[in-house]
């Protein structure tokens, strides 16, 4: 397939592009653009930052699994392409050499482009921003001083023009990957349909924030493939008085701004979903459909009552999210169809979530506890409790919600329910933490629900004496 985009203020033209080579490797064998720098090569550790420009504005995203076609339309900055023309530095360089925010240098291009998106956004929260990059040398107290000395600084013209760039057509004929007759980059929903029905056997590609380790760390080959990123209709979020619904496509980000005033509990765990760069790139869809036991989405989208809204080809059907999720590794889902979107009714805010996890950014759940308890004059009336990491697939506590429904809203109440995680939860021990402690600090987390509920303060990330 042919691709355009640009690449540090320069068009480029690529012929015959392999669908599954990433940016990063391109980067640096074909261009001999090295400042970019491979590290963990899957996306945690944010030394192949680049930043990606188009009508959305600009992203900070890992380069290492971001794979060429996606970039067909838009415009890339890497830290060559930083400073100027007239190699003028960029006001968040400046102030990494003013403030001494570098060391060994390794890390530094990757905060620099993340500083540069950041900076382009005027998004002040360093600490999220930059909670993807990792840095053994500085301790990162100069780099965030870097960080909030450029905030003054204007956005150059150079990153602002950026956004100026517009290559949206690819020819059919050109669009076909390895043979194939249909494009592989569908632009609509409809195209998807029909071209996943015609090729069920392909891999669909969302954000590759888990399908780019297949290639980088499994060495897979994938063929055929289809990429969803210019299929527009997925990336809809529609919230009405009766419902919210997120289109398959939704990144990470957008979905924890649209649920900041409704579930501000569920927002903040997304921003502890991974990075920035991660979750501009990772899909609500994507997180569903790949069916992990410890995807951090669907223990709170069924806590909330979702439904999951499939569809192949023309044929839709709508099911609760939880019906989905059949055994670990093994979904309801037909070859050729996909999820297209989840909703779930919009309702008073009785949701928290909980993530508990080894270190608080960028982690994977050891367990993620979700409770959506609705009480009525000092009595339970709906109870809807889920689970990631206490069994193989994401998990309603049924035995708990059926102990406390019902029932009086006090601590009496808590304590008899406790004994039904047992009922509901076989976990395994393994690296993240023992069968013993998941169950455990399950229990903790329902504890936790109701004396929040009661006012007291519990915030884990404060000790006092």
């Amino acid at each position: 397939m042919n691709i355009t985009f640009l690449l540090n203020g320069e068009t480029v033209e690529l012929a015959d592009v392999d669908p599954t080579a990433t940016l990063l490797d391109w980067l640096r064998e074909d261009r001999g653009l090295t400042g970019t720098k491979e590290g963990c090569n899957e996306g945690d550790c944010g030394a192949c930052t680049v930043m990606i420009t188009d009508a959305d504005g600009h992203k900070a995203l890992n380069s290492c699994i971001l794979f060429l076609p996606q970039l067909h339309g838009k415009a890339v900055r890497t830290v060559e392409g930083a400073s100027g023309p007239n190699q003028e530095p960029h006001p968040v360089q400046q102030t990494m050499v003013d403030l001494h925010g570098s060391q060994c240098g390794f890390c530094t291009p990757g905060f620099v482009m993340s500083m540069v998106a950041s900076h382009a956004n005027g998004a002040t929260d360093h600490d999220t921003q930059l909670a993807g990059n990792l840095c053994r040398c500085t301790g990162y107290a100069p780099i965030i001083r870097a960080a909030e000395a450029a905030e003054p600084h204007p956005v150059p013209t150079w990153i602002t023009d950026d956004q100026s760039f517009s290559c949206s057509e690819i020819p059919r004929g050109e669009a076909a990957g390895r043979g194939a007759e249909p494009p592989f980059l569908p632009t609509s929903a409809d195209e998807l349909a029909a071209l996943y029905t015609a090729h069920p056997d392909a891999t669909l590609i969302a954000g590759a924030t888990d399908v780019g380790l297949w290639v980088t760390k499994q060495l897979r080959e994938l063929d055929p493939v289809i990429f969803l990123n210019r299929c527009d209709d997925l990336k809809e979020i529609t919230i009405t008085d009766d419902e919210v619904r997120f289109g398959a496509m939704v990144d990470m980000n957008r979905m924890g701004e649209a649920l900041a005033d409704l579930h501000p509990s569920y927002a903040e765990m997304i921003r502890r979903y991974a990075s920035v760069q991660v979750r501009h790139a990772a899909t609500v869809g994507g997180n569903i459909a790949n069916g992990s036991p410890i995807g951090d989405n669907p223990p709170a989208l069924i806590a909330l009552n979702a439904t999951l809204h499939l569809r192949k080809g023309d044929e839709r059907r709508h099911l609760p999210l939880e019906e989905f999720f059949i055994d670990y590794g093994k979904q309801d889902r037909a070859p050729g169809e996909f999820v297209e979107a989840v909703s779930f009714p919009r309702q008073p805010d009785r949701l928290k979530v909980y993530k508990l996890s080894k270190r608080f950014d960028q982690d994977i759940s050891a367990v993620c506890g979700c409770f959506n308890i609705s009480v009525s004059d000092g009595v339970v009336t709906q109870a809807r409790i889920a689970f990631g990491g206490l069994a193989g697939i994401p998990k309603r506590a049924t035995h708990v919600e059926a102990a406390l429904n019902g029932k009086p809203w006090s601590r009496e109440t808590i304590k008899g329910a406790l004994p039904a995680f047992a009922d509901d939860y076989s976990p395994l021990t393994d690296m993240r933490a023992s069968a013993t402690y998941r169950l455990e600090t399950a229990k903790a987390m329902l504890e936790r629900y109701f004396l929040e509920d009661q006012g007291e303060v519990t915030n884990v990330l404060e000790v006092s004496a």
